[in-house]
């Protein structure tokens, strides 16, 4: 299946509680959606799942006007990267010990 994905769209027309639910009723509407998350005050809406964004924002256009703001992978996968970028930090950390390890030998001789 498709990975996950974070859409985070504004919804110019939401502006109430009204608003907002229809929004939220809309996203949920799409196969795929695992959580929807609405910020009221930034007219924000984040959609998480393994859905097709195109459809998201095609869904939320009958609502109201829609812009993207950023489309990309959920913070799972953006979890995995980090510690994988760790693992390189600390290897380049265990390098920089052992060279100044073999600088101590050098020096005592």
């Amino acid at each position: 299946m498709a990975s996950q994905k974070k859409v985070v769209l504004k919804v110019m027309t939401m502006a109430d509680d009204k608003t907002k639910q229809k929004a939220i009723e809309a996203a949920a509407d799409i196969l795929g959606v695992d959580s929807i998350t609405a910020d009221l005050k930034d007219q924000k809406l984040t959609v998480i799942g393994e859905m097709d964004p195109v459809a998201v924002v095609k869904k939320l256009k009958k609502v109201g006007k829609v812009d993207i703001i950023s489309i990309g992978p959920a913070k799972e996968e953006k979890k995995e990267e980090k510690k994988e970028e760790g693992k390189k930090d600390e290897a380049k950390k265990e390098e920089k010990k052992e060279e100044k390890k073999e600088e101590k030998k050098e020096e005592k001789k």
